[in-house]
């Protein structure tokens, strides 16, 4: 960092002022020699950095609080998912990381944007006690080049301290783990998890609070672009296939996690992917398979043999999470800038641990923005602490712990997208088939593929549908490659009446959670509602 620079954003203007010795902006190699050096973590033999992130191998979603002061007061949808601290508290916390980044010998600190569109995007700085940490945010956001980090100002700081210990009392948290959003101060603090995931989500967290003010819809989703220059979208929670079915060969990565849709492009927020990779195998993922040995990729929670350093992405004994962090360019065919056209495709993806959806369905603008405000899916073992089989959930815009205001302001902003750009929308099952979790099979990724790019080709438009009795949504009938059977859950399950009775209990699941939404939608959202046969 220049002295000039240093001097008017350095870590004392900013109300951190520290005796340690910062390293500034290191690039991945020194990165990666000065955390083998401090034993965070050990380089497998293809050269990839393996950590364990201890007890906290997910987020911490019970642990993350919002400052609640005049300006976040009116605009923040309160409850379950965005919990308030006062400001008082949230000085509290500052206070005490200050204390705590005092004492500190060694911290590392990141420039890095949030954001592709150079017009959308946010100046992010994040300082931390860890080199690993220090290496999987910069690989996580959008890097800077040398000329952008010379003029860097931050405006959001992030302040990431896992040694941290959270008081309950003095800091109005639940634990000794916290995430404190101060959205007016323009400052995240991240204590007592080593999670690195909660970094990246934080940014994501920001972009949702910045964006549709500006009229920006921020989307919680994998994107690719097609040979025809067409761009897809798929929405979905962790589990679900967002990274997995973006990353096809035969389609231009634009990004596995987090975006935009602005008026002129879908942007990627990140200049990474962040994978799953339990059980992950070469034949069925073989461009993420790749990552996972190769220099610069972080695995966290993959177990590694200490003498052989050989990987063992099966072995779930330190955490059914296990992710891979890379660089977004690792994917051979990668967007060389992160961003692609307005969508002409959107997918919605849910993991139906019921066994009930069909694997596609077609969806109007109505029922698109029906099922994006319910964002039903299961959530996957690894992703929550405490959660350790798939269960039913409902995350609305598919992804509620990241979404600071009222779902309707996101999903009147998805159904504007859509009916401007006269998008196609396809609800997409890569959960269940033949049965509930427990009695059925997930459904098969050879399928899930064929069916979507049927979609996306434009072919799965000239098919037969049905109506789907519950459901209300366009079903096809037959597609190319695909056994019929499949395509019509009720017919995989060996006793029909079984099936009747949970479709007849997942729809009331979802109007009994739609609710909550009725007095902010038209009547044509409403009357999308399922409906048992």
């Amino acid at each position: 960092m220049n002295t000039v620079s240093a001097r008017r954003h350095g870590l004392d203007a900013q109300g951190f002022p520290t005796t340690a010795k910062v390293h500034w902006n290191l690039s991945t190699a020194p990165l990666v020699e000065l955390a083998v050096a401090r034993h965070e973590g050990l380089l497998s033999k293809d050269g990839a950095f393996v950590v364990e992130t201890g007890m906290h191998t997910g987020r911490s979603a019970n642990d993350k609080f919002i400052v609640h002061d005049a300006t976040t007061g009116p605009v923040i949808w309160w409850g379950k998912t965005n919990k308030a601290i006062s400001p008082e508290q949230f000085a509290n916390v500052k206070a005490d990381f200050a204390a705590a980044l005092a004492a500190k010998e060694t911290l590392f600190v990141e420039d890095l944007f949030g954001g592709s569109q150079a017009e959308h995007r946010v100046n992010v700085r994040v300082i931390t006690e860890l080199a690993w940490h220090a290496m999987f945010i910069r690989t996580l956001l959008v890097r800077p080049d040398a000329a952008a980090l010379a003029d860097f100002i931050p405006e959001f700081t992030i302040v990431d301290l896992p040694s941290f210990k959270a008081d309950p009392a003095r800091h109005g948290c639940r634990s000794g783990t916290i995430v404190a959003v101060d959205f007016e101060g323009k400052t995240i603090l991240i204590g007592g998890t080593k999670y690195a995931g909660e970094m990246k989500k934080s940014v994501f967290s920001i972009l949702n609070y910045l964006l549709p003010v500006k009229g920006v819809m921020p989307m919680h989703c994998s994107a690719n672009i097609g040979a025809d220059g067409r761009t897809a979208v798929f929405f979905g929670l962790s589990g679900t296939g967002k990274t997995t079915l973006s990353a096809d060969a035969s389609r231009t990565l634009i990004g596995d996690d987090e975006h935009g849709w602005s008026d002129t492009a879908v942007f990627n927020f990140e200049g990474g992917c962040y994978a799953k990779v339990i059980r992950l195998s070469a034949e069925a993922e073989p461009e993420i398979y790749a990552t996972t040995h190769r220099f610069g990729t972080v695995l966290e929670n993959v177990v590694i043999d200490p003498v052989t350093r050989e990987i063992d992405l099966d072995d779930a004994t330190l955490a059914e999470n296990s992710r891979a962090s890379y660089p977004i360019d690792f994917i051979p065919n990668a967007s060389a800038d992160n961003l692609g056209p307005v969508p002409s495709n959107v997918i919605m993806l849910t993991a139906d641990a019921f066994g009930i959806l069909p694997p596609i369905a077609k969806l109007t603008p109505e029922q698109a923005m029906y099922h994006f405000l319910s964002g039903y899916t299961a959530r996957v073992a690894g992703t929550e602490i405490g959660v350790t089989e798939p269960d039913a959930t409902f995350s609305t815009c598919f992804g509620a712990p990241f979404m600071p205001r009222h779902p309707s302001v996101y999903g009147n902003l998805l159904k504007e997208r859509i009916a401007k750009g006269g998008v196609d929308c396809w609800l997409v099952n890569t959960g269940w088939t033949g049965g509930i979790y427990g009695t059925g099979s997930r459904m098969p990724i050879r399928v899930t593929r064929a069916l979507l790019n049927a979609a996306l080709d434009g072919s799965l438009n000239d098919a037969e549908f049905r109506t789907d009795p519950n459901f209300g949504f366009q079903v096809p009938v037959s597609v190319a490659g695909v056994e019929p059977r499949i395509l019509n859950p009720r017919e995989t399950w060996a006793d029909k009446d079984a099936y009747d009775a949970k479709a007849k209990s997942l729809v009331g699941m979802f109007v009994a959670n739609f609710a909550q939404f009725e007095d902010h939608v038209d009547a044509g959202v409403r009357e999308s509602a399922p409906k048992a046969a």
